[in-house]
């Protein structure tokens, strides 16, 4: 497993290179998007009438931030469970999103879809909203305001901390794990 520093917008042959379980620390802006607006983002690009950010080579953290505490940029920002976005995850790779940051399994269809567009998903330690939101320095909203914490905001983070869940080619590291310390444990005992 390797340690990487990534300045967002990123080549997605950068991202090629992630193995899952890679530690990675993002700079630049993610967007946040919820059910709710996954709901309303794939409506409007059935219609081609999505604007709100530019798809390509965006990165999606399924996030409704808390509201900014006097003297913060924006309150707790830990990520959601991410299988309720399953669903969307091939039509906005198809549209050019790199990748998602969330927590928690994907399904066979995300698998699938993060290799054939060479996508990744990235896991945000969940219970660390306080912490993670240390490292966004602005926040703005960008889109279904009357969402309210589950609208889209542009967050602009520095050195965000992640770790590769998926790989694009699959490689899924609720199921590496495991098998990695299965192996680690029968060896020890041979």
């Amino acid at each position: 497993m390797n340690e990487r520093r990534l300045t967002l917008p990123v080549e997605k042959e950068t991202l090629l290179n992630l193995k899952a379980g890679d530690r990675v620390f993002l700079t630049g802006v993610i967007y946040t998007a919820r059910d709710a607006a996954h709901e309303r983002i794939v409506e409007e690009l059935e219609k081609h009438i999505f604007s709100l950010f530019p798809l390509k080579g965006a990165i999606i953290y399924y996030c409704g931030p808390s509201p900014a505490p006097p003297g913060r940029v924006i309150g707790s920002a830990g990520p959601t469970t991410s299988y309720r976005m399953d669903p969307y995850v091939p039509i906005l790779l198809q549209h050019g999103v790199y990748g998602f940051i969330g927590k928690g399994k994907r399904g066979e269809e995300v698998r699938n879809a993060l290799r054939k567009f060479g996508g990744v998903y990235f896991i945000a330690t969940g219970g660390a909203g306080a912490i993670l939101s240390t490292k966004i320095v602005r926040s703005t909203i960008v889109g279904y305001e009357d969402l309210g914490p589950e609208s889209i905001y542009a967050l602009h983070v520095v050195d965000f901390p992640v770790i590769v869940g998926i790989d694009a080619e699959g490689n899924d590291i609720y199921e590496l794990g495991p098998q990695n310390f299965k192996t680690q444990i029968s060896q020890l005992n041979t």
